[in-house]
């Protein structure tokens, strides 16, 4: 499960903290395991495949790695003090051309893999009285967006546990919060300009440029962006941010 163990980075705001990054080998996920390193703190990463993983380690994103699905069956998950969960996947379809499949790999993906990730870390945070939880949602947790139903009721679902939750725990040191990024420069980005290029026949700049058009400064947000505003969440004087949603997407609404 902890394959490799490498010493925590000296100094620090987080320095002594222990963090769990799901979706920590590539994109959104990957740029919170290097800053919040960065920051001090012990990361362990977590995905389904160990390669990337591996390569977070090697490349010093990371202290240890944990391959796992969050929308299966979890291994014993590793005590942390700061859990983000990027986990997450993106399908797209006419909602008449979704099916049941689909929507159950949307909300597998995007809010129970999280809810089931949460559960597990909850309890030693609530015992330690200290405890940071940023789901990384998306504007689509904020707006609906046309031909992906499944995805958008799964992120205003993740949303909605991030506030519930943050209530229910608000008086015993640990805080819920969420970032919600607009279109953003990874991976899973990657397989939308896919779908627009097959949908549209557009290429593939095209397909980006209209992407990114939806951000009001006209590009698409950075991974490193959605890292920045997730290790405020978990630094020293964002104690009193509890059940928010920040977007990160340049003014989009």
């Amino acid at each position: 499960m902890d394959p490799v163990s490498l010493p925590a980075r000296a100094g620090g705001a987080l320095a002594g903290r222990r963090a769990l990054v799901t979706g920590g080998g590539t994109g959104i996920g990957l740029a919170c395991a290097r800053a919040l390193t960065a920051a001090g703190a012990r990361v362990t990463v977590l995905g389904r495949r160990e390669a990337p993983l591996r390569a977070a380690l090697e490349g010093g994103a990371a202290a240890a790695w944990v391959s796992a699905d969050v929308a299966g069956a979890l291994p014993p998950i590793p005590p942390c003090d700061l859990l983000v969960n990027a986990a997450g996947a993106a399908e797209s379809a006419p909602f008449l051309r979704t099916d049941a499949a689909m929507w159950r790999r949307m909300l597998d993906a995007n809010l129970l893999g999280a809810a089931a990730v949460t559960r597990a870390a909850l309890p030693a945070m609530l015992e330690a009285g200290f405890g940071r939880v940023v789901n990384v949602a998306s504007t689509a947790a904020l707006k609906g967006y046309p031909y992906v139903a499944a995805y958008v009721a799964a992120k205003h679902g993740l949303l909605g546990l991030t506030r519930a939750l943050a209530l229910e725990v608000a008086g015993r040191g640990v805080t819920v919060n969420a970032v919600c990024p607009g279109f953003t420069d990874t991976p899973l980005l990657e397989e939308s300009v896919a779908t627009l290029t097959a949908l549209t026949g557009r290429d593939e700049a095209q397909a980006r440029a209209a992407l990114a058009g939806h951000n009001p400064q006209g590009r698409l947000v950075r991974p490193e962006e959605v890292a920045a505003a997730v290790l405020f969440l978990c630094s020293p004087g964002a104690e009193a941010v509890n059940g928010a949603a920040l977007p990160v997407s340049g003014g989009e609404a």
